[in-house]
């Protein structure tokens, strides 16, 4: 490849990268980098192998001024160069490759100056999905978590007051002063009690008690906030996925919007690994898949068919009482969705609609295997 060409394939090829989507070679030369400089620190390491440590560390950082300069020249294309620069992402990918230079340019010593590197750890927070929807999650329950926040403050120093209003005159180097009072009531409040800061009055002790009651009340209102707001949003997700997959399929095409609902209500889920036999010919059948995402095989007389995601298949037990006609097997790590007989008529009885397509179904596939 020419050299003119080189820099646009590069580009192509992270163009995702660009958009802040980690590829493995950015996570793996994160983990080397973040090795070497942990390494770094350590003498006997050191000592024993520098030059090998100092190669890792600036290898890491000429791949990611290649990265740099690869993003910068995907936005330059697209014209959203200064965009990119000054958006965070942009920050972010220039300070990972400016701070350690520049502070040896400074004349740090090197083995400080490399803990610089710890910047680059924050380059694999976008590629992470759970700390998007912990994003999302935090946004959308803001109100109790600040509400809960405000209480936490408000036990903090309220206890911070009455335990130096109690304990001053027993332990003036220790709660002479409010400030110091809140260190206590704050490893008091989050349960942690290091034991450095005690009080010795009964009064003190009492508060300490009801302190510490507090913190646990605290902080099982932020975890049940959390835990709620988390499971909403996962089945959010989930159901969003699942109403797609499902709005898909043309066996559904024709239903409205309440028969898709009731339908992705009903579905199950399951991941299978590659090879794993799905149905079984001559088994009778009682649900039929939806591939959310992978791909089967479809063992059919003389040939073989690979359905992807979208495709569904095992249909012919909700038109009738046959037996399975084909064996289908996974062919890669598959989610299928799962719609049981018993449901399925349930969802007939809901939804008169679903009759007539269930005829036009039968009729097709009659059609087909004649």
């Amino acid at each position: 490849m020419s050299k003119p060409l080189l820099l646009p394939a590069l580009g192509q090829f992270l163009a995702t990268t660009a958009a802040r989507n980690m590829t493995k070679a950015t996570y793996a030369a994160v983990a080397a980098g973040i090795v070497a400089m942990v390494l770094l620190t350590v003498d006997s390491a050191h000592e024993a192998a520098p030059r090998l440590i100092g190669g890792a560390l600036w290898a890491c950082l000429a791949f990611f001024v290649v990265e740099w300069a690869v993003r910068v020249h995907h936005a330059a294309r697209t014209r959203a160069m200064a965009a990119y620069i000054l958006s965070g992402a942009g920050l972010l990918d220039t300070a990972c490759i400016v701070a350690v230079p520049l502070a040896l340019l400074l004349g740090i010593e090197p083995r400080s100056a490399w803990l610089l590197a710890v910047l680059w750890v924050v380059k694999v927070i976008p590629g992470v999905p759970g700390l998007q929807q912990l994003r999302r999650v935090l946004v959308v329950e803001a109100r109790p978590l600040l509400s809960v926040l405000a209480l936490f403050l408000l036990v903090l120093f309220l206890s911070a007051v009455a335990i130096y209003v109690l304990e001053r005159d027993e332990q003036p180097a220790t709660f002479g002063n409010i400030p110091s009072a809140l260190w206590w009531a704050v490893v008091t409040l989050t349960t942690t009690g290091y034991g450095d800061v005690v009080p010795v009055t009964p009064l003190g002790r009492m508060v300490a008690a009801m302190v510490m009651i507090s913190g646990l009340g605290v902080f099982g209102l932020w975890t049940g906030i959390l835990a709620t707001g988390f499971a909403a949003e996962t089945r959010r997700d989930n159901f969003l996925k699942t109403w797609e997959s499902v709005s898909r399929v043309p066996f559904f095409a024709t239903l409205g919007p309440s028969a898709i609902a009731d339908v992705t209500h009903m579905l199950r889920t399951i991941d299978l690994p590659p090879r794993t036999l799905v149905i079984r010919k001559g088994q009778p059948g009682d649900c039929m898949y939806f591939i959310a995402s992978g791909e089967v095989e479809v063992d059919l007389p003389g040939k073989k068919v690979l359905l992807g995601e979208g495709a569904f298949f095992g249909e012919m037990a909700l038109l009738g009482s046959n037996p399975r006609s084909a064996n289908i097997a996974t062919t890669t790590l598959s989610k299928l969705l799962v719609l049981d007989l018993v449901d399925f008529r349930l969802l007939m009885a809901r939804h008169p609609d679903l009759v007539s397509a269930i005829d036009a179904e039968a009729q097709r596939r009659a059609l087909e295997n004649q």
